[in-house]
């Protein structure tokens, strides 16, 4: 009971706090890339403590409710992956929370909230079938859905399952939000004014949805780190290669349309898939 108590405090606290130094990381990285100084690390921080400080103002009740809902999700779903607990019940549980996004985007009668709403359910539908393929990879390999046992398994999962760690990174850069893959919202100054899926959140709420993202940024990272869970040395450089990888992708590559992104991680993804599922069943 108390390891359980510890691993949920983690999720719950520690989770965001990771999330936001993350965040404020990615920015500084993204200056640098751009030959700007950029914010300081702590300046998401920030960013939530002036929004929390603001009035409550939404569209609807709806709206308010599903910004909670969202934040709930991700947190329930990090603190899941934390017990190391069943791979395909985390990935539900951080769907239910992106479905309760869209939700709250579609209770607006503003245009570019319903546009972005739209756009961010054409994501999903990208990545969430990629995220079931690699946890089918993992069950293939290690005999489990479990996230349990994982760090004691002998080989890296990244020697058996390098396809499928590819299509985690086309997953991972649709969550984070990166370029080409920005279609529903974005931190870039092109979509300041227009935000498209959170054009209606403000204040609190949009301070929820910025510490639902900071959930969901550890869980997408936590899971790159099961390919390599048996040693912590290893494990972190995978993480940060990896992200800074995403960060590189996102400031060289323009934002495409939603066409393009559905046929691309589609092709791409499910042959890589299925590549790496059949050599496994083969091996």
């Amino acid at each position: 009971m108390t390891d359980t108590a510890v691993f949920i405090f983690i999720g719950l606290i520690a989770g965001p706090l990771l999330g936001g130094l993350v965040s404020g990381l990615d920015r500084i990285v993204t200056a640098r890339l751009q030959s700007r100084i950029g914010p300081p690390l702590w300046q998401p921080f920030y960013d939530v403590v002036k929004l929390w400080g603001k009035e409550k103002t939404v569209v609807n009740v709806w709206q308010a409710f599903c910004a909670y809902c969202y934040v709930a999700a991700t947190s329930i779903a990090l603190v899941l992956f934390f017990l190391k607990s069943d791979l395909l019940l985390i990935l539900f549980t951080q769907a239910v929370g992106a479905v309760f996004l869209v939700v709250g985007a579609l209770a607006s009668t503003s245009p570019f909230s319903q546009v972005g709403a739209h756009r961010e359910l054409l994501q999903i539908l990208s990545y969430e079938p990629l995220l079931v393929f690699v946890a089918v990879g993992i069950y293939l390999e290690t005999g489990s859905f479990k996230i349990a046992g994982l760090d004691t398994w002998n080989e890296p999962l990244l020697m058996k399952l390098p396809f499928l760690f590819v299509v985690l990174g086309y997953a991972l850069t649709i969550k984070l939000r990166k370029s080409p893959f920005d279609l529903s919202t974005s931190h870039h100054a092109h979509q300041e004014l227009v935000k498209g899926l959170l054009t209606d959140y403000s204040g609190p709420f949009l301070a929820l949805t910025e510490i639902g993202h900071w959930y969901e940024t550890v869980l997408m990272l936590g899971f790159c780190s099961l390919f390599w869970a048996n040693n912590w040395i290893a494990m972190m450089v995978l993480i940060l290669t990896t992200y800074f990888l995403e960060v590189l992708i996102d400031n060289v590559s323009a934002r495409m349309n939603w066409r393009w992104m559905l046929g691309y991680v589609w092709a791409m993804g499910l042959t890589l898939s299925v590549v790496n599922l059949i050599w496994l069943y083969v091996g």
